[in-house]
């Protein structure tokens, strides 16, 4: 094996065994998770599949669907020449989408009666994948959608509640409002979700303007399933809903610094609104930009008015994306005090450690797993020959070593924080499933979930 990947399992074979079993259990916990697929929605999805394939809900249309009228005539024969090139890529690229959607259809449809499990790995700084690439929850809209937990658990008290809930938060409209305004609006429009649910192709088509259209089709199933059911509370579910993180990122840098003001901008701390992060920084950005075409910034006044980057004018695309990532650097510094102090810390130490002490950066995230940075500069000719493999007298690289360490560092953090999540959930069993820092379980179970995730403040105290 290269040398880069002997360091990191030099490490963990002189680790004390014992000291490696919390992110071993927290592998089998995740695997061990039963699966089902959800038929109605394996069904619609072939339905639209064969029926030619709808772009807008992520089923990929055949090439021969491929509408030619958008590329360019050419005038001359180099202009022809670029137009066929063009339409050639095109038709490769929709190809392959294609072939793509119809092995994940069809690996699903051959376990559509199959009970299934998806064993879980991780990667050098211990975040953790699924190993199916296919039909697992990593996927995007239209195939979380297919997944279903195949242990059923009735939804209890609160369960129609949080189904609620889900529908609404995978709709991407109602980011800002409170769980109140958001439970009020999914009665308001009961008749919506119980018509998407009835007739998903022929009614009003309401789940299909959301931003996670299949994910919130399978919810109003659930919800029509519940709420027709002779007591809806023994109804037995086999839904995930999800808890997503938001900027989790900026999260932990905000734990890291007993940032407060930072915490409360990232929904760190409790507030009845959720805060949105995202449009204060644009508003901070903006207003530097007012200043900057005040004073005659040529970036600045180009982007005026600007929302949309189909109309952006190619010739400034460069100048302005420079300015735009400068002032939201600028923004994210004045709005996240601590946060950048950390990070210059992080970028100074991983320089000393690379450069002056010539070793690789590593350290040992709080459930125990070593992690070594694998970044070393590239063997270049020897004797006339390329040697791309790395050996133990090759140097680390400096700048990849400085520039992914404080990513690759939280990154860690962020796995170890859904481990110790994991372990808690499995302790109180409850079923857990985790994509990164957005994480999935029973209805009924979502609230001692999020009791459990408070776990990211022992994770602080720990470090």
């Amino acid at each position: 094996m290269p040398f880069y990947v002997m360091s990191q399992w030099k490490r963990l074979e002189s680790a004390p065994p014992e000291s490696l079993y919390p992110v071993l259990d927290s592998l089998n916990q995740l695997g061990e998770v039963p699966w089902v697929i959800n038929k109605p929605i394996l069904d619609l999805q072939i339905k639209i599949f064969r029926e030619g394939g709808n772009k807008k809900l992520d089923i990929a249309p055949p090439s021969s669907k491929l509408d030619t009228s958008q590329f360019q005539d050419g005038t001359d024969a180099a202009a022809a020449f670029k137009r066929r090139v063009a339409i050639n890529r095109a038709r490769a690229e929709m190809h392959s989408l294609w072939c793509d959607a119809l092995y994940k259809l069809s690996l699903a449809n051959h376990y559509r009666d199959s009970v299934f499990w998806l064993p879980h790995n991780l990667d050098f700084r211990g975040r953790v994948y699924a190993c199916g690439p296919h039909v697992s929850a990593l996927g995007a809209d239209a195939q979380r959608a297919l997944l279903a937990f195949a242990r059923r658990r009735a939804l209890g008290p609160r369960g129609l509640h949080w189904l609620k809930l889900h529908a609404i938060n995978l709709t991407g409209t109602m980011k800002k409002a409170t769980v109140e305004e958001r439970l009020a609006y999914a009665d308001s429009i009961m008749d919506k979700i119980l018509d998407s649910a009835d007739r998903p192709l022929e009614g009003e088509r309401w789940w299909a303007e959301s931003e996670e259209p299949w994910q919130t089709l399978a919810c109003c199933m659930e919800i029509a399933n519940a709420v027709r059911s002779p007591n809806h509370e023994e109804y037995l579910c086999g839904f995930p809903v999800h808890q997503d993180g938001s900027c989790n990122g900026l999260q932990h840098y905000a734990a890291l610094g007993g940032d407060a003001a930072g915490a409360r901008a990232v929904n760190l701390a409790p507030l009845p609104r959720p805060q949105d992060v995202y449009s204060a920084v644009a508003a901070l950005v903006e207003e530097m930009r007012v200043r900057d075409a005040a004073a005659g910034v040529p970036a600045a006044i180009i982007l005026e008015n600007f929302v949309h980057i189909e109309e952006f004018p190619k010739e400034h695309v460069w100048t302005c994306s420079q300015y735009l990532t400068a002032k939201t650097f600028d923004s994210l510094r004045e709005m996240f005090t601590s946060t950048k102090l950390i990070q210059d810390w992080f970028t100074d130490c991983a320089k000393l450690i690379s450069a002056v002490c010539g070793e690789s950066v590593e350290w040992v995230t709080p459930l125990g797993l070593p992690v070594v940075q694998p970044y070393y500069r590239r063997a270049g000719p020897s004797s006339g020959q390329y040697r791309p493999a790395l050996d133990q007298h090759q140097r680390p690289c400096t700048m990849k070593q400085r520039n992914a360490f404080p990513p690759n560092f939280i990154h860690s953090l962020d796995s170890s924080h859904m481990m110790l999540t994991g372990l808690h959930c499995e302790a109180a069993a409850v079923t857990f499933v985790s994509v990164h820092d957005c994480f999935w379980t029973h209805p009924n179970t979502v609230d001692i979930m999020n009791k459990v995730n408070l776990t990211l403040t022992e994770l602080y105290k720990v470090a």
